[in-house]
């Protein structure tokens, strides 16, 4: 059977479960939260390694502010394209005006965008605004 590592979103405990159990909406083995609520997961510097690099699933992050614009505008697109990306990925947002460092890490120049990860590295990347629609056509794109 195949297993996978998960990063638990509330207390960060790694969870190893069967890749075909995914979507029977798997809880934290230490929590009991669930893994996966459809929702954007807030990633801080002291979060955002262990969800980029220790699970197995690939981490969809945008890059945003409060003060942009298209970032309020792209926000509940974001969230819509969550709900029908996971469990196949854990989705994730990075606040670069509470997190500058991590914005300075991935050398994010313009917001939003979007950046995949696997396995730590980083996969692809896409600056601007996107509908729903687009954000999971694209994001499923770059796993082909």
């Amino acid at each position: 059977m195949d297993r996978l590592h998960v990063v638990c979103p509330g207390c960060s405990a790694l969870n190893r479960i069967a890749r075909d159990r995914l979507g029977d909406n798997p809880r934290c083995g230490k929590c009991h939260q669930p893994l996966f609520d459809g929702r954007p997961l807030a990633l801080t510097s002291a979060s955002f390694d262990r969800h980029a690099g220790r699970g197995d699933l690939p981490l969809l992050v945008d890059f945003w502010a409060p003060w942009c614009g298209p970032c309020r505008m792209m926000a509940p697109q974001f969230e819509q394209a969550a709900r029908e990306l996971e469990p196949q990925l854990r989705v994730a947002k990075v606040d670069t005006e509470a997190e500058p460092q991590l914005g300075a890490r991935f050398a994010v120049r313009s917001i939003p965008t979007l950046a995949l990860f696997r396995h730590g590295r980083e996969i692809a990347r896409q600056p601007g605004a996107m509908n729903a629609a687009d954000i999971v056509r694209w994001a499923r794109a770059q796993l082909d």
